[in-house]
């Protein structure tokens, strides 16, 4: 009995641990499949355009368009219309992050519209028509917040793009979907020549298959000592002591072990922690957590996906205008690529998330 006893107490206490390790158990419980397809809700003004567009970009799965946000049940386009239902045009859009991460999708999306005016996209005129980010999964929002954050800092004028939880969508009638396919001389606020810009995520449809966990004799003569100890035993370089900390130039930032996108240096911030810090990695599925309660701490550790190699951890204490998460992880785990050399190197598609 006093066996049972002491089983039912290591169990009451194992679930006690894992309620209150917050964002290590969200991401325990989600296990993020890198093959899993994500989504987003984009209103851009009129939705014919932003939907054309976005359906331009590889790595989107599908789009609809229809009517987000707003009072009541099933709206109709002239109930939409009359600017009393709250709902804005939107394009639920499914993407592939592998392929196409949020950080890209967001960067094309901005380009699509003019992220200054309130309730107004081109000649369309109307609360319909406003700007808005409607999510589902709540990691996005740390992410959507980080690149609103950067676009803020393009413009003088107060960025007027609403970021909600989606409440709630209604497919818009039949012969809006896929609309400038039907007529394609058709209304567009978007120009076309945004339309060949879309297409800069065209590259790289197999890009996930390019980034394999290597085995351990291949890491052992591929990786450095100190390299191999942090990203394959978790292991801790001295702080301050680090190829990166001091690294502030633009480019990209990759996993040692595998050459996965990790991170952008337009995340990157100085903490005072010693090691590189960054407000988000380029798409939250790149990367794993775990709860990590070695050395009598309770915090969440940060894995490469792929790869399977140790980063370091992630903290609620970021920028809070960046989405308030801190990464901070090894210069041990990381490979740099300055932006010159990203095309030669596999990584030109995301040139375009270094714009300013």
């Amino acid at each position: 009995m006093k066996i049972i006893n002491c089983q039912i107490l290591c169990l009451l206490w194992a679930f006690l641990l894992m309620g209150c390790h917050g964002r290590a158990q969200v991401a325990a419980e989600k296990e993020l499949d890198m093959n899993e397809q994500a989504e987003l809700y984009l209103a851009g003004g009129c939705f014919w355009g932003t939907e054309h567009f976005l359906k331009q970009i590889n790595g989107v799965l599908s789009t609809e368009v229809g009517y987000a946000n707003g009072r009541g049940q099933k709206p109709t386009y002239e109930e939409v219309c009359t600017d009393q239902t709250g709902f804005a045009e939107a394009v639920h859009v499914v993407y592939n992050p592998q392929v196409l991460p949020i950080s890209l999708l967001l960067k094309l999306y901005f380009k699509t519209i003019d992220p200054t005016s309130l309730n107004r996209q081109g000649g369309d005129v109307g609360t319909q028509y406003r700007t808005g980010i409607y999510y589902t999964d709540a990691h996005d929002l740390p992410m959507i917040q980080a690149e609103m954050a950067k676009l803020s800092k393009e413009y003088s004028k107060k960025i007027q793009i609403e970021v909600q939880p989606l409440r709630n969508f209604y497919a818009a009638e039949d012969y809006h979907q896929d609309y400038l396919d039907k007529n394609p001389g058709g209304y567009c606020h978007v120009p076309q020549a945004l339309m060949q810009y879309a297409r800069v995520a065209k590259k790289d449809t197999t890009e996930s298959s390019r980034y394999v966990k290597k085995t351990d004799a291949e890491l052992k003569q591929q990786l450095t000592p100190l390299q191999y100890e942090v990203t394959q035993h978790a292991a801790t370089e001295r702080p301050y002591d680090n190829a990166y900390n001091d690294e502030f130039r633009p480019g990209i930032y990759v996993d040692v072990t595998t050459g996965e996108p990790l991170f952008l240096s337009t995340d990157k911030f100085e903490s005072g922690c010693g090691w590189p810090a960054f407000s988000k990695p380029i798409d939250q599925h790149f990367l794993e957590e775990k709860l990590d309660l070695s050395h009598g701490m309770q915090r969440t550790e940060v894995r490469s996906a792929k790869g399977q190699a140790h980063l370091g951890h992630v903290f609620n204490d970021g920028p809070k205008d960046r989405g308030g998460l801190r990464y901070c992880i090894n210069s041990a785990s990381l490979r740099f690529v300055p932006k010159e050399e990203m095309k030669a190197q596999g990584y030109e598609k995301y040139l375009i998330l270094l714009e300013h």
